[in-house]
């Protein structure tokens, strides 16, 4: 990994899951927007929770990605179509833009000092959005058709910084590094 660069935003190699401490799991959580998801998982990083509904008939995964986060900070999440770890990741990121709002895109991530700038992914991505409540950010997006795909790679992450509504890097701390793992599209937990 390069030191001083802008943004690392995923680590490379797989560890062993943690428990995480959250107040709500993923299988209690309620979305306000009524929204709702047949599959779900407690990651075991960053108090961090994924939500997702896949239609193999489609190849389309609906989601909801959410992270306990502070007003000035950012989070992602990525699928990682080719390999474990963050250069090739898919990224979807969000985080309060200056003016208040949220600001939600995809972006790749083609090397350990990505740009974080809006990009194109290697699948569709439409009805992308996030909303920031109760101390937590979430990420919602329609990601597919995925070909001939039911398990991925999937990396999460979060920083304290967005300056001139660019996420900065985040902390090298275990957890941040440790954010990675495989999603099988197809469980329901």
């Amino acid at each position: 990994m390069a030191s001083g660069s802008l943004a690392i935003l995923f680590c490379c190699t797989l560890s062993p899951l943690l428990l995480i401490s959250s107040a709500q799991t993923c299988s209690s959580f309620t979305f306000t927007s009524k929204r709702s998801y047949t599959s779900c998982m407690d990651l075991p990083y960053l108090e961090a929770h994924l939500h997702w509904n896949y239609t193999p008939s489609t190849g389309k995964i609906s989601l909801a990605y959410r992270a306990k986060q502070r007003s000035q900070g950012w989070i992602a999440w990525a699928i990682n179509p080719s390999r474990a770890g963050m250069v090739g990741s898919q990224a979807l990121v969000a985080f309060r833009n200056t003016n208040g709002s949220m600001t939600a895109y995809p972006t790749s991530i083609t090397s350990y000092s990505p740009s974080l700038l809006p990009g194109s992914l290697s699948f569709h991505v439409s009805n992308i959005s996030a909303e920031y409540l109760d101390n937590e950010m979430t990420i919602f997006a329609v990601l597919g058709p995925l070909e001939d795909v039911t398990t991925v790679y999937h990396v999460w992450q979060a920083g304290s910084t967005v300056l001139n509504n660019i996420p900065q890097s985040h902390p090298l701390s275990p957890p941040n590094l440790q954010s990675t793992g495989t999603l099988s599209l197809l469980s329901k937990k």
